[in-house]
């Protein structure tokens, strides 16, 4: 089968969450024997350079790129506020990618071409005019719900304000567009009902997760890990994890420190804020970006996410959890992923919970090395990558 996956952001370098699933998927098919062609995005925010991509993945993937800048125009966002247009996806379309993707639908045929989220979906039309395959949307979020979320936890009128026409002027393109597609592969069972919803019975809709290679195949490196210790990794420029963090920082820290002096959190993830990088906090330690995700979660040993808005899925917590790592996080956080309380992870809204979950994970070894086993068993069951490509692979043949 030939594929054109249409990406918002380079699968390469696989630093953060978009293009780490994308990554997934493109190993998994081409591993599968499908071919894979890859135009996407290279951006302010995430600019990639295709001299400096390995030889391997540009063989794999034959990936093209064109630049678009992705930055916030202040005149422009305040314009938009007198229009019914989502400045979120105004800002993908480009004349440029649209040139990009027709030479490439000109020069090749595709049985399906998968757009990356919805901000690609303004080339719709341009697939539709220069090629016959099936066009899927791939969809990492329920878009609208981030900043629904965001603006539902913001206290000032204003920003209240702004927040609430960028989530209703995206949902009703996304309302608008997700039945335009010939299928929907959501990132989570629970969006996928969600869509299922909304197009009723006239687009497929399937899930595919985010998928890890099998477990008993996964070699577990020799690496010290500081116990007890916390920790978190994730994108700091994505709005939903500096929410969570402050929050945590502000109203959960001092009881944690108060209980456990000398218990260090550690912070990890490209582009920390500076807000974040200037103050101080007993015993958290700014970690910044880290060369090796996986090394990094395997030196730590509970990791904490204190979501409190986005949608999709936590990839970095599929991976903390593959690797055996207790997980504290909000139900928010663990949306996507099929555990149980107790058991799989630890959820906790309230300060006094997330406090309580750590007591219980520092003060208990044993219940902290279960919970781990556990989630790691849980992840080899459901989110197996092989199966999941397997599970698309199908999906894309029905249609």
């Amino acid at each position: 089968m030939r594929i054109l996956m249409l990406c918002n952001k380079s699968p390469y370098p696989a630093k953060e969450g978009g293009p780490i699933a994308m990554s997934m998927l493109i190993d998994g098919l081409t591993k599968a024997g499908h071919t894979v062609k890859v135009l996407a995005i290279s951006s302010n925010k995430y600019k990639v350079d295709l001299a400096k991509v390995p030889a391997a993945f540009m063989q794999k993937t034959q990936m093209e790129t064109v630049y678009i800048d992705l930055s916030i125009k202040p005149v422009c966002a305040f314009l938009n506020l007198f229009t019914n247009k989502s400045y979120h996806v105004e800002r993908f379309i480009s004349d440029d990618f649209r040139s990009k993707l027709i030479q490439i639908l000109q020069s090749s045929t595709y049985d399906v071409v998968q757009l990356e989220t919805l901000f690609i979906a303004p080339y719709l039309e341009t697939i539709r005019t220069y090629s016959n395959a099936k066009v899927v949307l791939r969809a990492h979020n329920i878009e609208h719900l981030i900043w629904k979320r965001v603006c539902e936890t913001t206290a000032s009128w204003v920003k209240k304000t702004y927040l609430k026409h960028i989530w209703t002027t995206l949902r009703n393109y996304e309302f608008a567009t997700i039945t335009k597609f010939d299928g929907i592969a959501a990132i989570t069972s629970r969006d996928a009902d969600f869509f299922r919803k909304e197009v009723g019975a006239k687009i497929p809709v399937t899930d595919i997760p985010y998928g890890v290679e099998r477990v008993e195949r996964r070699e577990h490196d020799e690496v010290d890990c500081i116990v007890p210790s916390l920790f978190h990794i994730g994108s700091m420029d994505w709005i939903p994890n500096q929410e969570g963090i402050k929050w945590f920082l502000d109203n959960v820290w001092a009881l944690v420190n108060n209980e456990f002096p000398g218990l260090k959190l550690y912070l990890a993830g490209r582009n920390m804020p500076v807000w974040l990088k200037e103050q101080s906090w007993p015993d958290v330690e700014i970690v910044g970006e880290v060369p090796d995700a996986r090394a990094f979660i395997l030196s730590k040993q509970i990791m904490v996410v204190p979501l409190l808005s986005g949608s999709g899925i936590r990839i970095k917590i599929i991976e903390a959890m593959a690797e055996g790592k207790a997980v504290i996080t909000t139900p928010v956080g663990a949306e996507g992923i099929e555990c149980e309380h107790g058991k799989h992870i630890l959820f906790a809204t309230q300060p006094h919970e997330f406090l309580d979950a750590i007591r219980r994970c520092v003060e208990n070894d044993v219940f902290c090395v279960d919970l781990g086993a556990n989630a790691r068993f849980l992840i080899h069951e459901y989110h197996d990558r092989d199966k999941l490509i397997s599970k698309l692979v199908a999906f894309y043949n029905k249609l």
